[in-house]
């Protein structure tokens, strides 16, 4: 009898370390939002029908940082102090996010796109790298097709290209529903119209009801070179519809991160610069 409870003791303990690691596992994490370096320089872009907020950091050749649905600019903290070390670095809110205004015009991601490139024409930018994370990856490959002119390169992580790429029960994940708590108050403190938190939210959620929707030929169409990057943990974008997007888009290459989530520049900053790097040296 004591030889059973002692196994039965001893189980028990082995499930609540086990329990205890999944808990602490990076991908199921949220990080704060880091602190923002000083900008070389900073403002307010009239651009479109919006004024958008802008930052530039560091020097050298040029990489555009864009955010995902909701978020804002300080999402990049870590990678723009390592970054702006041997680049020159931009950063934005987009149209509606964070310190930026928004408009009565419908949001869309061709909308949003003619607003970075206008951004980058407001900022005498011939040609980035654009790192686009969620949304921020959905407008680089939407600039990829419309202005590649505009682009060196493209970093897209978790980004869909039709919105039967996004898991139907996104919702309903702890880590993504506290991402859009944290969204909200940062809305609060950083918004020119910080009481409309729930209006942006249904004007933008009117957009993700049915955009993307590009086609395999739309995709076939990109000469910019792509890297798409998944967390092997994303909570909101399917793996096999990244890898559909790799197949699709000409010369693409995939890249999944370990152990991180559709927050992975927040969670494994470290391997996430790493990622982008090998990306623009043509190591991926």
């Amino acid at each position: 009898m004591r030889r059973i409870m002692l196994a039965t003791i001893a189980l028990f303990s082995l499930m609540a370390t086990i329990s205890a690691a999944r808990s602490a596992e990076r991908w199921a994490e949220l990080p704060a939002f880091p602190s923002m370096p000083t900008p070389n320089a900073s403002g307010m872009a009239p651009v479109n029908d919006i004024k958008m907020y802008y930052a530039e950091y560091g020097q050298g050749d040029p990489i555009l940082f864009i955010h995902g649905g909701l978020g804002n600019a300080d999402v990049w903290g870590n990678q723009i102090k390592d970054f702006a070390r041997d680049h020159l670095v931009i950063v934005a809110d987009s149209r509606g996010h964070g310190r930026s205004t928004r408009s009565e015009q419908p949001f869309g991601y061709d909308l949003m796109t003619s607003d970075y490139v206008a951004l980058l024409d407001y900022l005498k930018l011939d040609k980035v790298t654009l790192v686009g994370w969620s949304d921020g990856g959905i407008i680089g490959i939407d600039m990829a097709m419309t202005h590649p002119e505009k682009l060196k390169q493209v970093v897209a992580q978790a980004a869909n290209v039709t919105t039967d790429g996004v898991k139907s029960d996104v919702m309903n994940n702890a880590t993504f529903s506290n991402y859009i708590n944290v969204a909200g108050e940062q809305y609060k403190k950083l918004s020119p119209t910080p009481t409309e938190y729930d209006a942006f939210v249904n004007q933008i959620s009117a957009m993700w009801a049915s955009q993307p929707a590009w086609t395999a030929s739309d995709l076939s169409k990109i000469t910019v070179p792509v890297t798409l990057a998944i967390g092997d943990h994303d909570e909101a974008v399917k793996l096999d519809h990244t890898e559909m997007m790799a197949k699709e888009i000409p010369g693409a290459k995939l890249v999944v991160l370990k152990d991180a989530s559709h927050f992975a520049m927040l969670q494994d900053p470290e391997g996430y610069d790493a990622m982008i790097r090998n990306a623009m040296s043509g190591k991926q």
